[in-house]
């Protein structure tokens, strides 16, 4: 085992303070990646916060990682020192199930291995990217494209992926009309890949307070939902709807937006259930779906598909003492639009 420096918390209340975890060596198969960069996603103050279930502390969370090849194992093919690499979500799976084998680890039958709060393949529970260094399985690396700048492609790693697969999956593109809920951290990646791909793009927000800048990513119309006029003037207007806030939203309002066939898909995650009624349903053969993040092949797929357009997340950098001020930020909204620590500024803990 080797110890590195890490910020976790120790409790659900716990701020996150300066301390030290453990990696396993680096196997014949595994990847030692120095990391120089780690998003903020609201999943880390869940997860910490014990909003989907209980954990185990102390905590190390991030699952937005960039940094750099540092060593290899013996029977890595895929790597080498100095690579520019990534790690998302998740750091391994069953690959055996048929979800797996199709390139869906996110959907692995038994549960793919989350890269912080997991039980790891040694029994010990995973820790995120809030640290210097992590050990990963080399088939759950990401290469990063050179023209992609390291400081600021990390949200791509949860929040990008987060939206570029549904908006894949259900055909976003030219002649699609595409809704956005929600210009945060994820609503505003949402809003560039729309675009990108060629839909027509309308965002929905509470107010216009980001009206520029939802249409400086691409979006073509952008609407408040605190206006009651906004939902009858846009009733059977959409072929998809891309929810990303993590809250309750009114989803007979919402559902009542899509056209025939048209589909609402749940990415932001509440804590409490969503309620919908059957009969919305029925009018329009609408649907609703939720959909996760993207499998090892399609998460690269995105990557390359930022690079070639340009796409990278709008952010804002900070010292990693400044986590826990982030963490009270993003849940006041006050973030354009997602965190990204500077590793580097990562302090040793108190003896």
């Amino acid at each position: 085992m080797m110890t590195v420096t890490a910020y976790a918390a120790a409790s659900p209340t716990a701020d996150i303070l300066p301390t030290t975890i453990e990696r396993r060596d680096v196997g014949p198969a595994d990847v030692l990646i120095e990391i120089q960069y780690a998003g903020i996603c609201h999943s880390d103050i869940h997860t910490i916060r014990g909003d989907w279930g209980p954990q185990t502390y102390p905590q190390t969370v991030g699952h937005e990682i960039a940094g750099i090849v540092s060593a290899v194992g013996s029977d890595v093919t895929m790597w080498a020192v100095g690579d520019r690499v990534g790690v998302g979500c998740m750091v391994n799976s069953c690959r055996e199930c048929e979800n797996c084998k199709a390139g869906l680890e996110q959907y692995c039958w038994a549960g793919n291995i989350q890269t912080y709060g997991g039980v790891d393949r040694d029994g010990t529970v995973t820790q995120g990217g809030y640290s210097t260094h992590i050990v990963v399985d080399q088939d759950f690396v990401l290469r990063i494209p050179e023209s992609l700048d390291m400081a600021v492609v990390a949200p791509l790693l949860c929040a990008g992926i987060t939206t570029y697969s549904p908006l894949q999956h259900w055909r976003a593109g030219a002649g699609r009309t595409v809704a956005v809920v929600g210009m945060g951290g994820l609503g505003h990646l949402g809003v560039k890949i729309a675009a990108a791909l060629g839909a027509e793009v309308t965002v929905l927000s509470q107010t216009l307070s980001k009206e520029a800048d939802g249409r400086a990513f691409g979006a073509a119309h952008y609407y408040a939902t605190s206006d009651p006029a906004t939902f009858e003037k846009l009733e059977n207007g959409f072929d998809l709807i891309l929810n990303t806030v993590s809250a309750e939203i009114d989803m007979k309002a919402y559902l009542k937006l899509l056209r025939l066939d048209g589909v609402l898909i749940n990415v932001g995650a509440p804590a409490e259930p969503l309620p919908i009624q059957v009969f919305t349903l029925f009018g329009n053969r609408r649907s609703f779906a939720g959909s996760s993040i993207g499998g090892i092949r399609e998460t690269q797929e995105m990557l390359d598909f930022c690079a070639e357009k340009g796409i990278v997340p709008e952010t804002e950098l900070i010292a990693a003492d400044q986590i826990n001020e982030a963490w009270a930020r993003v849940l006041a909204s006050d973030v354009r639009y997602r965190f990204v620590i500077d590793v580097a500024t990562m302090e040793q803990p108190a003896a």
